[in-house]
């Protein structure tokens, strides 16, 4: 029963509904990605190649054929998303360093109430 209770607030902390919104969010992000480098980047790297596609893009060694036009469209896919997302987390810290107001003007009676109270001490 308690290990039954430790998990039950173990998934109603809000961490881990934040956690999975994130998992949500970043499938959908990759799935926009991958639309991207299938509809725009790959068919312009294979103008520039001159082949079909991308995924056309393969070798042989013997009889084996090594597809690496494909390989090639994941790294192109994982560098667009790692690029995306150091913009996305460097424009919420500049947003986070901009919210960090400087401290506001000290009252005037504030400030002598302090140093009556630092005088007292003495």
């Amino acid at each position: 029963m308690e290990m039954l209770r430790e998990f039950k607030e173990f998934v109603t902390k809000g961490n881990i509904v934040d956690l999975a919104v994130a998992v949500i969010i970043g499938g959908a992000f990759g799935k926009i990605v991958t639309a991207l480098t299938d509809s725009i980047i790959m068919p312009l790297v294979a103008m520039i190649l001159g082949k079909g596609g991308m995924s056309e893009l393969s070798f042989m060694v013997g009889n084996t054929v090594f597809p690496v036009g494909v390989f090639i469209q994941a790294i192109i896919d994982f560098i667009l998303i790692a690029f995306v997302l150091f913009l996305i987390i460097k424009a919420v810290n500049s947003a986070k360093k901009k919210e960090v107001a400087t401290p506001a003007a000290i009252a005037e009676d504030i400030t002598l109430l302090r140093e009556i109270r630092d005088a007292l001490k003495k």
